[in-house]
């Protein structure tokens, strides 16, 4: 009988320890936790710290702005030269022209149509002015019986003023040139040559930069026979730059 009684005190205690045992077992400290428990306590501890900054607005980034930087104005190219009237890059000075020239020669004696060639060469110093050198060699027919062919030659020197012709292929200019010429046949007591000045202008067409048709018109003074003549001469023909 005390056996029993015994036993079943036994009893009694243990089950009156067993609860206090299990709130101490679930009220451990996190500290006690096993470290293969710990990342996954850190890892719920982050993941509840950035929860509430997921719902609060994000702060606003500053603003950065770019302003284009201006840039040093770059100074203008050179100009291409301008000679002679053209304008293109290769700026030739050099004007030799050549062509048919027609010649009307009156004088007291005689009077006589004559045809020829007319060569001329300029040197363009500016855009707009040149020194131009000039020959004209014409013949005519026979004036005063067979073998008194009417011939003609004028040397002369001078200036051309000429328009530049940009942007236009038409060029126009006038010139004043002095020099001599010499005409047969020859008057008794009279010379063949004398002074003379020839006075006009024309207009060059620029083919390409090496090529141009030119046309002109003169007037010429000259003084022969102890008298004054005023000619007129013409003519057609070409002009090659360099």
């Amino acid at each position: 009988m005390k056996r029993l009684v015994l036993v079943v005190f036994v009893a009694l205690a243990v089950s009156a320890s067993l609860p206090a045992q299990q709130v101490s077992f679930l009220n451990f400290d996190r500290a006690a936790q096993p470290s293969f428990l710990a990342p996954a306590a850190a890892a719920t501890d982050s993941a509840l710290a950035l929860t509430p900054s997921l719902a609060a607005p994000a702060a606003a980034l500053p603003t950065v702005s770019f302003s284009p930087v201006p840039s040093a104005a770059l100074p203008e190219a050179p100009r291409a030269p301008q000679y002679g009237g053209r304008n293109d890059e290769l700026g030739y000075r050099w004007d030799l022209a050549t062509g048919y020239e027609y010649v009307h020669f009156k004088s007291a004696p005689f009077s006589a149509n004559m045809s020829g060639i007319h060569t001329s060469v300029a040197y363009s110093l500016s855009e707009w002015f040149a020194l131009e050198g000039s020959i004209v060699a014409a013949f005519g027919g026979d004036v005063f019986g067979p073998g008194e062919m009417s011939k003609y030659a004028l040397f002369t020197g001078g200036g051309r003023v000429l328009w530049n012709r940009q942007p236009h292929r038409l060029s126009p200019w006038v010139h004043i040139l002095v020099g001599g010429v010499h005409v047969n046949p020859q008057i008794a007591a009279s010379s063949k040559n004398s002074f003379a000045l020839q006075a006009g202008g024309g207009i060059d067409w620029y083919f390409n930069p090496r090529l141009s048709f030119r046309g002109e018109v003169d007037y010429v003074l000259t003084q022969l026979y102890s008298d004054s003549q005023n000619n007129f001469q013409a003519g057609l023909g070409v002009v090659i730059h360099f």
